[in-house]
């Protein structure tokens, strides 16, 4: 049996009119693809009725959608369920949840029945709701933070269009190694794979690609300085590569670092998030871990 996620919202009152295609590629972010197959299956009505994509939609009126698990590109979440371990939930609609990662825990399993990683925990919290998680973006093992899980396959593609034009901003806060001459600046170096190690990125290495973070200095202590990390790109590694790459490595760094520490100090702190449909805006912080701050 195919599954079908079926949502209707009433447009708010200040809504200003335009036709029906605008509404959902231009204001709601569904991909062209998606509202073709909307289109040609008329599963898109305006107040219970269909109508073609030209017809102008205004206030109050009531729009529905119906999507098919064969719209998407991943369709269907086969994440195998681990309530062993309860999540730590910091937001939560019908359509996403943001998520506090601990440090030490995959964001998601590499091998098909491999168990223990956050979107198995997240797979058993949501089977009690008989909902599924589908992956938007990861955050590194050792890293701890926020992190946003879809609940249907219909918003992955529009979170990933807001991640990717910055309309949804992460900061991180690191303690890294040495202290700053300027209190804040941008680290503008690309970004490649190591030759040697194919764990590891390096600055121009193999098939570089442009990164830029911008950094702020929180607070400096026993040689060490506390960072408000932005990402302006999201290189695999980029803040630890980074960091390491202007002589400022992130203390308990496994990678990167030469600074031994129980866990790596790097923390998801804050998403900056616009809700898919919604368009509200929403500041999500996620408690800093109590080893955080004990260097």
């Amino acid at each position: 049996m195919m599954e079908t996620w079926q949502f209707t919202y009433e447009l708010p009152a200040n809504f200003q009119a335009c036709n029906l295609r605008s509404l959902l590629e231009q204001t709601w972010l569904l991909p062209h693809r998606i509202v073709h197959y909307l289109r040609i299956r008329q599963d898109v009505l305006v107040n219970q009725q269909y109508y073609p994509m030209n017809y102008t939609v205004k206030a109050a009126d009531k729009i529905t959608m119906n999507f098919l698990a064969s719209d998407f590109r991943t369709g269907q979440s086969n994440y195998l369920k681990d309530s062993s371990v309860p999540i730590e939930v910091l937001f939560e609609n019908e359509h996403l949840l943001v998520v506090n990662k601990p440090a030490g825990i995959k964001t998601h399993p590499n091998q098909p029945l491999e168990m223990g990683t956050l979107m198995n925990f997240v797979a058993g919290y949501l089977a009690k709701k008989q909902l599924a998680p589908y992956m938007v973006h990861r955050i590194d093992q050792q890293t701890s933070g926020a992190i946003i899980i879809a609940k249907n396959p219909v918003v992955v593609p529009i979170l990933d269009r807001l991640i990717s034009t910055k309309q949804i901003a992460r900061n991180y806060l690191a303690w890294v190694s040495g202290e700053f001459e300027q209190q804040d600046g941008k680290i503008e170096l690309p970004i490649g794979r190591d030759p040697e190690d194919k764990r590891k990125r390096i600055i121009a290495g193999l098939n570089a690609q442009s990164a830029l973070t911008t950094y702020q200095v929180v607070d400096q202590k026993a040689g060490n300085s506390l960072v408000k990390l932005e990402l302006a790109t999201g290189r695999t590694h980029q803040l630890r590569v980074h960091l390491a790459g202007i002589g400022h490595p992130i203390i308990g760094d496994p990678l990167y670092s030469s600074v031994q520490n129980d866990k790596m100090l790097l923390h998801a702190a804050e998403l900056q998030l616009i809700l898919p449909f919604e368009q509200t805006k929403l500041k999500i912080n996620a408690p800093i871990p109590t080893y955080f701050n004990n260097l």
